[in-house]
């Protein structure tokens, strides 16, 4: 399901996941109509503006907090125009902490990476923007004292969504290194114990939320 209120965008949203087989459920331009139209489709993944009429605020932000409220599995992809620290955190806290996503806008003229993004979300991964990362890592040094420079590198690439295999690669390093830097991570991050799919989530939490 899709929530933007430029028409242009949403038909060409609507146009891009069609022709990669995907079924767009329902396409809205508002944050009210968003919230309707998804208690009436019970949708797989919602993607959603951050700014919405009436006040082109935060709207869709809310919105989408409140369906997962509702719902706290739905899995949310929002779209933003700038970075914005706090619209990352109200979305990460949302719901049960899984299937959720903050990409920029300029992310979407990347047809590929924005449709893996999107399969991620909708599978119940995390996926924050490579940029959003990066200003987040800048401002909120404090959670990420204990870490080493390139446990920090492993932390930004885990909350991109990268597997252990593409860091590995992105690193030039072993899998088995990539798992100890985590295991490291972890433990100085004082996160307590979790299955394998949650451990990229507790992470990425653990430092946008500081």
């Amino acid at each position: 399901m899709l929530a933007e209120d430029s028409v242009l965008l949403r038909e060409g949203l609507t146009g891009l996941l069609t022709r990669f087989g995907h079924e767009v459920a329902a396409a809205v331009g508002d944050a009210e109509a968003l919230v309707a139209a998804a208690a009436e489709h019970r949708p797989d993944i919602v993607v959603t503006d951050v700014r919405m009429p009436p006040g082109f605020q935060d709207e869709g932000l809310h919105a989408a907090v409140r369906l997962r409220e509702r719902r706290p599995t739905l899995p949310v992809l929002v779209l933003s125009q700038y970075v914005q620290r706090a619209y990352a955190s109200d979305l990460l806290d949302s719901g049960d902490g899984t299937g959720v996503g903050y990409l920029l806008k300029d992310r979407v003229g990347q047809v590929e990476e924005f449709v893996l993004a999107l399969e991620e979300v909708a599978s119940g991964g995390t996926v924050v923007d490579p940029e959003v990362v990066r200003q987040l890592l800048r401002r909120r040094r404090d959670p990420l004292q204990r870490l080493t420079p390139r446990e920090r590198e492993v932390l930004a690439l885990i909350a991109e969504g990268r597997s252990n295999s593409a860091i590995a690669r992105h690193l030039v390093v072993s899998e088995a290194a990539v798992g100890k830097h985590i295991g490291s991570i972890l433990t100085k991050l004082d996160l307590p114990p979790a299955g394998e799919t949650h451990r990229r989530v507790l992470a990425v939490l653990a430092y946008l939320r500081g």
